[in-house]
């Protein structure tokens, strides 16, 4: 990547990968506690992931432009 949004495009990326660990890590505490249903964060996590995964993609597209 060597646009001038690249920078910016990796930042998210990695910020997407920490809440995607962060959201693994609750799904398997909840296994490991027995719980049948998905830890109440899950969905905002996730919601936020697609937010960046989103952002990172008009990024991308501004790059090729």
């Amino acid at each position: 990547m060597t646009g001038e949004y690249s920078g910016l495009i990796e930042r998210l990326e990695s910020v997407a990968a920490d809440l995607d660990e962060m959201a693994f890590d609750r799904l398997r505490e909840a296994v490991a506690d027995g719980e049948i249903t998905r830890p109440p964060d899950d969905k905002k996590l996730m919601q936020a992931r697609r937010a960046i995964e989103k952002a990172a993609a008009v990024l991308r597209q501004l790059d090729e432009t």
